[in-house]
């Protein structure tokens, strides 16, 4: 249960007092995530969410989160919205954590995204990285090329304890990619984390994105590529081209790439596919033991890497010509 610091009512109570929410009548646990601690509450004004900030997310990030989530949604990006103190702050401080309010969001993830949600998170994504073209902040991204070259170092050849030879494919990947990732892209904001949990849904309608705390500057067409892996794929490991071409059609439906960014996407799935096998390579090493969450295969990501590696042309994704 992703619940790291426990709050108690009175003290919640006393953090409440600074905002115009009205009575407290209950809170829970949210028990998914990984990152945060998060509660459900309900008060005389409605249902919001209190996140708690743990250690893996550094204080001094916590404006361009806050502040991005509020310039996405004045330009009609539906997320939560950090809400406000009666001074007029969006950030305090619970049980000694940062801590923050937003505004709850009606909808469900999707475990097995269908063609339909593929499309609609292409256009959400495209969406987004319009919204975001005049947002004042900056955030570099700490797990680009230096952030996995530091897990690779991290996790070193323990990696073989996972499969034999992955020490060697993940510092032959790491090779390939720094000699040829393509800097020069269009950048700007990107969600980098935008997996089914972190996409609502209500009926037949995409009805918000959450989790917006790897959000940074970079090659745009790389957070399309980080949901081709995370959309995409099959549980057998197989791609799913009819997805793919849903994901993709969605996208440039809203936003036009360049024939740069087409050609360079394999390149960024096979990067994408590499940051997120090494994230969970490292906690898969790291984990304590005794501890009751497992962490995530790694392996999934190898498999997805090995797939990009085959890949010559976004064509080959689906995208139509």
């Amino acid at each position: 249960m992703a619940v790291y610091t426990d709050v108690g009512e009175e003290e919640l109570g006393e953090f409440l007092a600074g905002y115009e929410l009205g009575a407290l009548l209950s809170f829970k646990g949210i028990a998914e995530g990984v990152e945060n601690t998060n509660y459900l509450l309900h008060s005389t004004a409605g249902y919001f969410i209190l996140t708690l900030y743990e250690k893996r997310v550094a204080p001094a990030d916590l404006p361009f989160f806050l502040g991005l989530m509020g310039h996405l949604a004045s330009r009609g990006i539906n997320c939560p919205q950090p809400v406000k103190t009666k001074a007029g702050t969006a950030l305090g401080e619970l049980s000694g954590r940062p801590a923050a309010i937003f505004t709850f969001l009606e909808g469900v993830s999707v475990r097995r995204p269908s063609v339909f949600h593929c499309e609609a998170l292409g256009r959400a994504l495209a969406g987004l990285h319009l919204a975001g073209r005049d947002y004042k902040l900056h955030r570099r991204n700490a797990l680009a090329l230096d952030g996995w070259r530091a897990l690779a170092d991290s996790a070193g050849a323990r990696a073989d304890s996972v499969t034999p030879g992955l020490a060697a494919i993940v510092a032959d990947e790491l090779s390939h990619l720094s000699r040829n990732w393509p800097n020069e892209l269009p950048r700007g904001v990107i969600h980098a984390d935008l997996f089914p949990d972190n996409v609502f849904f209500l009926a037949d309608e995409l009805s918000g994105l959450i989790d917006f705390y790897f959000a940074c500057d970079d090659i745009l067409a790389y957070d399309l590529a980080i949901c081709l892996n995370a959309w995409c794929f099959e549980p057998d490991g197989s791609y799913n081209v009819t997805k793919g071409k849903s994901l993709l059609s969605g996208y440039v439906a809203v936003r036009a790439m360049s024939g740069e960014e087409l050609f360079s996407l394999p390149l960024l799935a096979r990067g994408a596919a590499l940051r997120f096998l090494l994230t969970r390579l490292v906690d898969w090493l790291d984990v304590p033991a005794g501890a009751l969450v497992r962490p995530k295969d790694p392996l999934e990501y190898l498999k997805k890497l090995r797939f990009h590696q085959r890949i010559g042309h976004a064509r080959d994704y689906g995208l139509a010509a």
